[in-house]
C-alpha cells in the first residue's frame, strides 16, 4: 500500500508525493503543522496543508529572497526576517560578515521546534549568536522598532490565517518606518499563475510606500505551479543599479551574481501585472 500526500493548490489544481512515513504532527496554536518524509524531496513541512519546504529544493527560495536584497544594500548589519522560523533565511542572511544582529520574528515557536529537530541543515543557524529570536507577532514587533533594520525579509506564509495582515499596505507602511534611511525590504509575493490579483496589489501597494519597487521570479518545484514571485521595496538602492563586480559571491546552489538582475527580466505577463496591465 503506497501512501501519498496532496496539497490542494486551487479549487482545480493539486500536487501530490510519495510519503515514507509521517515524522511529526500537532495542532499548534496558530496552524496545523506536519513534517512527513518523502521519496523525492526528502522532509517536508507543511502548515495546514501546504508546502512550506523541503530538505531538496529549499535552497531556492531561500537564497532567492535573501540575497537579492542583501547584495543590492552596501552595507547590511541590522537584519529582520518576519516569519521563516525554519531557519533558511536566518542561514543565508549570516553569510554576510557585515550582519552583527540578525532578529527573527515568528508567531509560531513550535515551528522553530520542529524545524531544529527535522531540518537541522535549514534551521542549523538559529543558535549563531548573531542571531535574535523572538516568537512573536512580526506585525506587532515592526510597529515597536523604528527606524532600527537595514533590511527586512518577509517570508511569510500564503495569505492565510495568521499571515493574512502581511499582504496588505499598512504592513508595508510599517516596514518603512523600520528601515533606516536607506533600507531595503523584500517579501515573498506568490504565483502569477494562481495569484495575479495578489501580485498587482501587492505590488501596487510596495511601490506607493517605496521610491523603487522591482519584482523578480523564481523556479521552486514544490510551490504553487513552480514559479515564484518575490517583491522588493527600497528606499535608496536599485537591484538593477549595483555594480555587478561588487556583488558578493558565496558556495549557493541558484543565487550567483550573474542572476542578480536577469531575473527581473519578466515573462510578458509578469510585467503586465505589476505595470498595471491585464494579466
Amino acid at each position: 500500500m503506497e501512501l501519498w500526500f496532496t496539497e490542494k493548490q486551487t479549487e482545480n489544481h493539486g500536487i501530490t508525493t510519495k510519503v515514507k512515513r509521517t515524522l511529526h504532527h500537532e495542532v499548534t496554536e496558530f496552524q496545523k503543522l506536519d513534517v512527513i518524509e518523502t521519496a523525492q524531496f526528502g522532509n517536508m513541512l507543511v502548515l495546514d496543508g501546504m508546502v512550506m519546504t523541503t530538505d531538496k529544493d529549499e535552497f531556492v527560495y531561500h537564497e532567492m529572497i535573501t540575497h537579492i536584497a542583501m547584495n543590492t544594500h552596501p552595507h547590511p548589519e541590522q537584519v529582520l526576517v518576519v516569519g521563516g522560523g525554519d531557519g533558511g533565511v536566518i542561514r543565508e542572511v549570516l553569510r554576510y560578515p557585515t550582519v552583527k544582529r540578525a532578529v527573527l520574528a515568528e508567531i509560531d515557536g513550535k515551528v522553530i521546534e520542529a524545524s531544529k529537530k527535522y531540518f537541522p541543515a535549514i534551521a542549523g543557524m538559529l543558535d549563531d549568536p548573531r542571531v535574535d529570536v523572538q516568537v512573536t507577532d512580526g506585525v506587532r514587533y515592526i510597529q515597536e522598532n523604528k527606524g532600527r533594520f537595514d533590511v527586512i525579509i518577509v517570508d511569510s506564509t500564503e495569505p492565510i490565517g495568521p499571515a493574512v495582515g502581511l499582504f496588505q499596505k499598512p504592513f508595508y507602511e510599517g516596514i518603512s518606518e523600520a528601515l533606516k534611511e536607506d533600507g531595503i525590504m523584500v517579501a515573498q509575493t506568490d504565483t502569477p499563475w494562481f495569484k495575479p490579483d495578489l501580485i498587482r496589489q501587492v505590488f501596487r501597494d510596495i511601490s506607493s510606500t517605496f521610491p523603487i519597487a522591482r519584482t523578480y521570479t523564481a523556479n521552486i518545484p514544490t510551490y504553487p505551479s513552480g514559479l515564484w514571485s518575490f517583491t522588493l521595496g527600497s528606499k535608496k538602492y536599485d537591484p538593477l543599479e549595483v555594480n555587478e563586480d561588487n556583488l558578493k559571491r558565496f558556495d549557493t546552489r541558484y543565487y550567483r551574481p550573474e542572476l542578480h538582475k536577469a531575473v527581473f527580466r519578466l515573462p510578458a505577463f509578469v510585467e503586465a501585472l505589476v505595470s498595471g496591465g491585464e494579466e
